[in-house]
């Protein structure tokens, strides 16, 4: 039976209302103490280390700039893949193989296209003139600090790589459609692999990755022109783009579309990237990829402007970036004829001389194709364009066409005037343009039913508003070109050329980065509930705000 304790007995205590804490959680609360100075101790010391190292990094990052200048340091961080400030000699491998002229020939050319004598084979013409360097607008030696150095691998890229090439039919395999596809239904034969939610690849690459499976025709051709190309481009949209365009009983002729784009530089020189707007171009080829009829590739030269380049000039992808546009006159493969056989076989096997006793060769006679159904170029062309850019399902008309139109059906035109083309890639002006707000379901219906639309290259309407030709004409470019400021506008027009609302590129990006809260305090555009997308919701905003200005313009 429990018994208290006389009062002299009881453990003293300061505080006689309180309880004394049981021994576990007294150890346990002391447990969490000790546990949580540990881990205040450890960040500390970690904070330390990392302050420590970025002290260390910078003071051999100024001491390496003393040494070496800006373009060494350039070129050792460039070779430093892993920024540990040592050399390793597999990161001195490309300037070994530079300086002893050793680059090895890479194999998978071998590996993937084979010769089999027995095969036909197709000779192909590279026919190449160089860009035209006074397109450029930073083309001069110094100007805006381009140094000859910068433009170095872009003067000395006179001439094709490889004049013309052999390759076997069946190389062209990858040209073929799928099995059931349709006539004019698009399909990819490299799939792009961006967007713009997953932003870009590097710009600090000197050497493109091996190509594989279908990439390999693709980089041989191109290879042609230069031996650095890149059949995947840095940026949306990549890959290659095909479309039946005629079937007949044995052959298909394949329409297609390529943005890839080259790299002119190699170390010690800095990153100089070449991207042609597109290189688009058609197959006819049999059924089983055994005869090659015609085939043809080509930079398309009728604008003004049909590359865009850009350039690094720093070691890292945060360095300064320069670009520019340029016009190349031609970049074009041609098949020189049909694809012949190899060895030439008569009924018994034997082989045959390829030369008549004159010294002639022989000549080939191709049956006439007679084909059963037909697309035309023009709405191929817009069906593979359509394919890469989402936002052509707008129809955007020719400048001029644009505002004859507008008069006609007595409606507003949305107009955008920019450096370079709008649906191809010799612009980076335009990339988050169409790739957001253009391609957008809400702005594309509202722009299909309420406007027409036209884009059109600075350089055109100036030279419109010079050119001896229509008043109307050069008065409508001239309107345009009073609103223009870099790098794009874009506006809204009644059918007479009057611009009743415009917004420049950079200041409607800047408005969509904002908050919600603070652009409500601009009283410029404010957010529609129907949309989550703040781009989207701006961009809306500004059509409708050039609807209620222009409509009650317009002639009844």
């Amino acid at each position: 039976m429990a018994r208290a304790l006389p009062d002299e007995r009881r453990p003293h205590s300061p505080d006689p209302g309180a309880q004394p804490a049981p021994p576990r959680r007294r150890a346990r609360a002391l447990a969490l103490l000790g546990a949580l100075l540990a881990a205040i101790a450890a960040v500390a010391a970690a904070r330390a280390c990392a302050l420590l190292a970025d002290a260390q990094a910078a003071a051999r990052q100024e001491s390496a700039l003393k040494v070496l200048g800006t373009d060494g340091l350039f070129l050792f961080s460039s070779l430093d893949t892993d920024q540990d400030s040592y050399i390793s000699p597999e990161e001195f491998k490309p300037i070994a193989e530079k300086l002893t002229g050793s680059v090895p020939v890479a194999s998978y050319e071998e590996e993937e296209l084979p010769h089999d004598p027995s095969e036909e084979t197709l000779t192909i013409e590279a026919r190449f003139q160089p860009l035209l360097t006074e397109t450029m607008t930073k083309s001069k030696d110094g100007f805006l600090g381009v140094s000859r150095l910068a433009l170095s691998g872009l003067r000395n890229w006179t001439t094709a790589a490889s004049p013309n090439a052999v390759f076997a039919a069946r190389h062209f395999r990858p040209f073929l459609p799928p099995p059931g596809q349709e006539l004019g239904q698009p399909w990819w034969i490299i799939p792009g692999e961006l967007s713009v939610f997953t932003g870009y690849l590097s710009n600090n690459r000197f050497y493109p990755p091996p190509p594989k499976g279908k990439e390999v025709i693709i980089h041989r051709l191109l290879g042609m022109f230069h031996p650095r190309p890149f059949v995947k481009t840095r940026f949306a949209p990549q890959g290659t783009v095909a479309c039946l365009t005629a079937v007949s009983d044995s052959y298909y002729t394949v329409m297609f579309r390529i943005h890839a784009e080259f790299q002119l530089s190699e170390p010690p020189d800095f990153p100089f990237w070449f991207s042609p707007g597109q290189f688009t171009g058609h197959i006819i080829l049999s059924k089983d990829a055994t005869h090659i009829r015609d085939f043809r590739l080509f930079v398309p030269n009728h604008r003004s402007l049909n590359v865009d380049m850009e350039w690094l000039y720093g070691a890292s992808e945060t360095s300064n970036m320069e670009v520019d546009i340029g016009y190349i006159p031609q970049m074009e493969l041609e098949a020189v004829g049909p694809s012949v056989p190899s060895v030439i076989l008569d009924e018994d096997g034997n082989m045959i001389d390829s030369r008549l006793p004159s010294g002639e060769p022989l000549q080939f006679v191709f049956e006439e194709i007679k084909w059963h159904q037909e697309l035309s170029w023009e709405e191929a062309a817009r069906r593979l364009e359509v394919a890469m850019y989402p936002f052509k399902k707008v129809n955007y008309l020719p400048f001029t066409e644009a505002f004859d139109r507008a008069k006609a059906e007595n409606k507003l035109v949305h107009s955008i005037l920019l450096w370079g083309a709008l649906d191809d890639q010799s612009c980076g002006s335009g990339r988050t343009l169409r790739e957001t707000v253009l391609e957008s379901p809400p702005i594309l219906t509202l722009l299909n039913e309420s406007f027409i639309s036209t884009w059109s290259l600075v350089k055109e309407l100036e030279d419109l508003q010079t050119q001896q030709g229509s008043p109307l004409h050069r008065q409508l470019a001239g309107l345009h070109l009073e609103k223009y400021s870099f790098p794009v506008e874009m506006l809204i027009c009644l059918p007479n050329g009057t611009v009743v609302h415009h917004i420049n590129a950079n200041y409607f990006l800047d408005i969509t980065s904002m908050k919600p809260e603070d652009m409500e305090n601009t009283n410029v555009f404010s957010f529609s509930s129907t949309f989550e997308d703040p781009s989207t919701a701006t961009y809306m905003q500004f059509l409708r705000e050039g609807l209620r200005r222009g409509l009650p313009l317009l002639q009844p």
